[in-house]
């Protein structure tokens, strides 16, 4: 963890294009002014290059040329920190923090809407009402069917909650087993082992909500979706933990009932993206868990007040797992 004697004195470094009112709040609740790195614009004060010292920072990418060496903590203003590890070794020393703020219940709400969209048969009510036509169909009780949910940590747990407050049934799937299952869950099992695979042929519905690390890349490809029974699968995690031609051809054959896509491999997704043409998916703008300024500014409050504790902030990732 970042010295506190150190921590005191940071300079307080902000990402060019955070809103305003978040940069003011960052130096409210630090009380000392930002500075807009690499533009280096100070709050209230002149344009000019920043001195030399320790370094707080605030963003979502490593700019170039950030004083890394000097670099004591960095708070990130997304959940997912994959695009901020890719570059290569994170910096000795250096703490990595991230948002999350209402991200769960927001994606968990975006999840347990799809599944009862389903259940009550809305795609197939809005296309009969595009071509003005009467009948019925039939309806499906979400309650005591199982859901598969892939990333067991925060929101992972949101989505299984709000599932299960359905009345749903509850598997979460993660790399290592707690002692007892997270808020949310019936139960947990691990990824990779024959209880995953059982579990993938009884559920109704898969949802990933993993990060990507060089482990989780590619994770739902063909052997995994060789195991679906019918499920409808539901990503909110990271694009690229899906195979998206194996997906593809689980959709193909039937093993796959539906998709909804969140994220993809690469985005924004522009139009004749082979995306487009997965058959009965739906593809959605990364929007199932935006953040908010005041999550970013409540999240770094958070953390500044563990680490003026001596705490090490429930929101430190683990730069070598990389969530």
């Amino acid at each position: 963890m970042p010295d506190p004697a150190l921590l005191a004195r940071a300079r307080l470094l902000t990402a060019p294009d955070l809103a305003p009112a978040v940069r003011d709040g960052l130096a409210e609740i630090t009380g000392r002014p930002w500075t807009a790195y690499p533009e280096q614009v100070t709050s209230g004060g002149p344009d000019g290059g920043p001195d030399s010292g320790p370094v707080v920072y605030v963003g979502a990418t490593r700019p170039a040329g950030l004083p890394e060496e000097d670099l004591l903590w960095y708070h990130s203003v997304n959940a997912g920190t994959d695009a901020l590890l890719a570059p290569g070794p994170w910096p000795a020393g250096a703490l990595l923090t991230r948002t999350v703020g209402r991200m769960g219940a927001r994606i968990a709400q975006y999840v347990l809407a799809w599944v009862l969209a389903e259940c009550q048969s809305v795609p197939e009510f809005a296309a009969m009402h595009a071509r003005e036509e009467w009948r019925r169909m039939p309806s499906e009780l979400a309650a005591g069917q199982l859901a598969l949910v892939h990333g067991t940590g925060r929101i992972g747990s949101a989505v299984a909650s709000r599932l299960r407050a359905c009345g749903l049934r509850t598997v979460g799937v993660a790399r290592t087993v707690p002692a007892a299952p997270p808020p949310g869950f019936d139960r947990v099992v691990p990824a990779g082992g024959e209880a995953e695979r059982e579990a993938l042929g009884k559920a109704r519905w898969v949802v990933a909500a993993l990060p990507l690390t060089p482990g989780t890349e590619n994770y739902f490809g063909a052997e995994r979706f060789g195991y679906v029974r019918g499920a409808s699968f539901v990503n909110v995690g990271r694009g690229a933990t899906v195979d998206l031609a194996a997906l593809g051809a689980a959709l193909g054959t039937g093993a796959v009932r539906r998709a909804v896509l969140d994220v993809l491999p690469s985005e924004p997704a522009a139009p004749g993206d082979p995306c487009w043409r997965l058959p009965r998916t739906v593809v959605t703008s990364h929007s199932a868990g935006i953040t908010a300024d005041d999550d970013v500014l409540t999240d770094f409050a958070a953390c500044w007040a563990e680490l003026r504790a001596g705490r090490r902030p429930a929101l430190t990732v683990d730069v070598g797992r990389g969530y």
